[in-house]
């Protein structure tokens, strides 16, 4: 009787197989997208700072333009009947 009882819920075990795996690739995933972000926010960084630092070294090639007002950057409005 206690032999049939258990066998019976041993048998019921199916819904709980796999979930190692599951938490196993979860972790993995977690850990890979975290250490990629990293790396690309490592990167852009990087990209960015090589970036500023040649505005700052060369001003000349980066001159700002003048302040236009909003009407000369916007084309006439001409409404089509």
């Amino acid at each position: 009787c206690v032999l049939d009882v258990r066998s019976s819920l041993l048998a019921f075990s199916f819904p709980l197989a796999g979930v190692h795996r599951q938490v196993l690739f979860t972790t993995v995933g977690w850990f890979a997208g975290y250490f990629l972000a990293k790396r690309t926010q490592y990167v852009h960084a990087k990209k960015d700072r090589e970036m500023f630092e040649y505005v700052r070294h060369h001003p000349e090639d980066f001159k700002t333009a003048g302040k236009k007002r909003i009407g000369e950057l916007l084309e006439d409005f001409i409404p089509i009947r």
